[in-house]
């Protein structure tokens, strides 16, 4: 091309996800959880305000490359005065972030307020419910605000068990926001952040895989949500926010009588929950959220019914985009004249029974239906995933005998069973997990022949699907503590306990202490390769080395212990205890039948 015609080409680079500003980038669901701080410091300063941000959580798919990214955009993230400081665990993280929100209650504070980030998959957000109980009956600060972004894996394709912390969040009173795709990623991270600051909450933001791995050209106009500050709400008269001191007891009226009813409000009034598809004459609605929502829409679409046949055959649709607390009053609206409801959401339910509670006594003779169908079937099943598909093929059936229907949409759902029911990809062969080639795992979770292992946390998980003698696993950081409790109760009287460096990292090492002062007899294996290799290879954090584990398991008393290494490995024996016993990895097998030979808990 000459010059006159390549003139017209706009210069692209890869940090324009972070380094533009009112424009569009290319950015993954991950990427965009780093440009939200960003676009949030934009906005304070904007109004004047001097805020600073800060950012910590644990890694964990399908949050596994936050912390990579966060790195990457260091620089970015300092011209914004966002500090990333990723945990040792989840609630050690979670209770940084709670520290941020206490910057503003001392006279040295050099902010007008900091806004806080956590982040963690599933089981992190469990690990962290004590913290997160606390920090959200303490309250945010005025200026802050606190988003708690949770990691869920619906379908389980990379944990231990499905994830869903919708309802973990409702336990703690925190209100949780549920985006459907990567540009509401930002949106509404945008308004949990201003949610927060107004009702004082912590807020939840709903991640997903689909979400997190996708990539989209995304809006990030710093000014592209506007928000409403409800002006008929009674809010307390000494606030909601963060003071000291402060009661429990007091902290517990706020939050009840009025924190989690003002954040309703505030859904109410920015139109986080709105009507997607209306129908002038209808008896029939359907009520989704999240990932949920598209499935609907496409289940929709692959039915042939759009817009206009929608509201010819009588269909309203109402998105959620904050599930709980919902805003029964925007719903009521929309629901008025409908004799049904249709409520499709993934995973146990959290709408349905917030609808059937909110008007039992008001709404009789209206069916709602969600988990259950109208013979009292299961609809939406509350395991596994939803797909478009199946959301079909289930709502499908409803509006067929509910008469929202024609032929055309009866044999378009006719044409997608007929297209599901053929089995085009039959198992040929059942492929056995194994560990990457030249993985030091490959030799180092063999056990003598007889022996017993648990697994845990970690890709030597897989072990538990090979031939390695290895039956059963903990939940992370308590692997061998299960063999506390059933040491006294079993003739077998050892077993090997494989843990990762990252768990050990992590929490693990309190199981080992656990261990030592059970004086159960057991061997733990700590697999010491300095990555936590199964969300992105990142090294341990705080410098951590298979020196400094020996020396510190031999001060929580254990005294056997053994430093098996690759003669390609370099060790400073002058840092090891005078207990380790210092062995090549050829002797691994005689180390592990020495050691299943001795009484107590060896490492």
């Amino acid at each position: 091309m000459g010059q006159a015609e390549t003139s017209f080409l706009k210069a692209v680079s890869l940090d324009d996800k972070y380094a533009l500003d009112q424009t569009r980038a290319y950015v993954t669901g991950v990427e965009a959880l780093v440009r939200l701080p960003m676009l949030q410091h934009q906005r304070d300063a904007a109004r004047g305000l001097n805020t600073a941000g800060f950012v910590s959580g644990y890694r964990g798919s399908p949050l596994g490359g936050v912390d990579q990214a966060m790195w990457k955009a260091q620089s970015f993230l300092e011209r914004h005065h966002i500090h990333f400081q990723p945990g040792i665990n989840e609630e050690l993280a979670a209770t940084a972030v709670w520290g941020s929100q206490q910057t503003t209650l001392f006279p040295e504070a050099r902010y007008d307020g900091v806004f806080g980030m956590w982040y963690g998959k599933g089981p992190g957000v469990d690990r962290s419910m004590d913290v997160f109980k606390h920090a959200n009956a303490f309250g945010t600060s005025r200026h802050g605000g606190v988003l708690a972004v949770a990691g869920d894996d619906h379908a389980c394709k990379s944990s231990t068990l499905p994830h869903q912390s919708e309802h973990m969040f409702m336990g703690a009173s925190i209100p949780v926001l549920a985006p459907a795709d990567v540009q509401e990623v930002i949106d509404l991270g945008i308004f949990g952040w201003e949610l927060s600051r107004y009702c004082g909450c912590w807020v939840g933001l709903k991640a997903i895989t689909e979400n997190m791995d996708s990539a989209i050209s995304a809006d990030i106009d710093p000014s592209r949500v506007s928000i409403l500050i409800p002006e008929d709400f009674q809010l307390p008269a000494e606030g909601v926010h963060a003071r000291w001191p402060d009661q429990p007891l007091e902290q517990e009226r706020r939050l009840n009588k009025f924190k989690i009813y003002a954040a309703r409000e505030f859904a109410r009034v920015n139109g986080l929950n709105h009507v997607v598809i209306d129908s002038p004459n209808t008896r029939l609605g359907i009520v989704t959220s999240g990932k949920a929502y598209l499935d609907v829409m496409q289940a929709l679409e692959d039915m042939g019914i759009d817009q206009e046949l929608a509201a010819a055959i009588g269909i309203r649709v109402f998105k959620v985009g904050m599930p709980w607390p919902l805003d029964i009053e925007t719903l009521a609206e929309w629901a008025q004249g409908l004799d049904t409801i249709i409520v499709v959401e993934e995973k146990r339910k959290l709408i349905e029974p917030q609808i059937k509670d909110e008007f039992f006594n008001s709404w009789r003779g209206k069916e709602i239906l969600g988990a259950r169908g109208i013979d009292g079937a299961e609809l939406f099943q509350d395991h596994y995933a939803l797909d478009p598909v199946k959301t079909a093929q289930k709502l499908g059936g409803v509006l067929r005998t509910k008469g929202r229907w024609n032929d055309a949409c009866a044999a378009a759902l006719d044409h997608i069973t007929a297209q599901t029911a053929t089995n085009n990809a039959p198992a040929l062969a059942h492929r056995t997990p194994y560990f990457c080639s030249g993985c030091p795992h490959n030799s180092s979770t063999k056990v003598p022949d007889g022996s017993r292992a648990y697994a845990g946390i970690g890709c030597h998980y897989l072990v538990q699907f090979m031939d390695r003698e290895t039956l059963g696993f903990t939940h992370m950081g308590a692997e061998g503590a299960n063999w506390i409790g059933e040491a006294k109760f079993s003739t077998t009287k050892h077993v090997f306990q494989n843990i990762g460096d990252g768990t050990y990292n992590h929490s693990g090492i309190q199981a080992i202490r656990a261990a030592v002062l059970s004086d159960v007899t057991m061997t733990y294996k700590i697999l010491f390769n300095d990555a936590v290799a199964m969300t992105g290879g990142q090294g341990n954090d705080g410098g951590l080395t298979a020196e400094k584990i020996c020396r510190e398991i031999s001060e929580i008393g254990a005294k056997h212990i053994a430093l098996v290494y690759d003669d390609k490995e370099d060790i400073d024996r002058s840092e090891l205890p005078s207990v380790v016993r210092v062995e090549t990895r050829d002797n691994l097998m005689k180390v592990q039948k020495d050691f299943a030979k001795t009484r107590g808990a060896c490492v």
